[in-house]
């Protein structure tokens, strides 16, 4: 039985306004931070929400397609992450897991699935390759999307990193990072340090500041 309130007229209006107000924001919006939101701005894309995420590749994601998540990839990445429920190092050893899930759910449909590590424009197989912008973008937005759907325990999504001394003989490089949340520690996953179907590189940015 539906039960009608007797609010006045132009109250009534006020409500409805309002409700189609809050109607048109999008549910699942993520809280970026700035340097996070501008892994978007800069290449014209949207930011990943709960239900997809634009998967960026060919180069400063000249090429892209969207990844819209499946319940069957909810659950997947739900048993993936919920191995690393224990401990810090159990969550970062799941992180592995599910970016070597991302890459192979995504190498057949994108053609990735010849990539190589380490890859830039003197490989010229941009259309099968992420370059480290690709991959930061990519990662970050994998991490974002396990963290809006609550599967991170002991990390946050952190700013991406960037790196890079010509003196020192060190390329320009960049990685998306997570940090922990009892030590507020920051930890590197670099993706495209590693080929097809390799488990990303996660070590301390520190360390990682220092790479080659």
């Amino acid at each position: 039985m539906f039960q009608f309130s007797s609010m006045p007229r132009a109250a009534s209006i006020v409500t409805l306004v309002l409700g189609f107000a809050f109607a048109a924001q999008p549910l699942s919006a993520m809280q970026l931070t700035p340097q996070q939101s501008e892994l978007y701005t800069s290449v014209s894309t949207s930011p990943p929400t709960a239900e997809t995420m634009t998967v960026c590749y060919g180069f400063v994601c000249r090429r892209r397609v969207e990844l819209d998540f499946t319940a069957a990839d909810r659950k997947t990445l739900t048993q993936i992450m919920a191995a690393g429920k224990a401990s810090a190092v159990a969550e970062r050893a799941a992180i592995q897991k599910a970016v070597l899930w991302f890459d192979k759910r995504m190498g057949p449909v994108i053609g990735t699935t010849t990539r190589v590590a380490r890859a830039d424009i003197r490989n010229r197989a941009d259309a099968s390759n992420y370059d480290c912008w690709d991959s930061t973008r990519n990662v970050s937005s994998l991490l974002l999307v396990l963290q809006q759907w609550g599967l991170l325990k002991h990390h946050t999504v952190g700013n991406p990193r960037y790196r890079g001394n010509i003196l020192a003989m060190q390329l320009p490089h960049n990685t998306a990072v997570i940090v922990e949340k009892e030590s507020r520690i920051e930890w590197a996953v670099d993706m495209w340090t590693t080929k097809y179907l390799q488990p990303p590189d996660v070590m301390l940015v520190e360390q990682w500041l220092k790479e080659e």
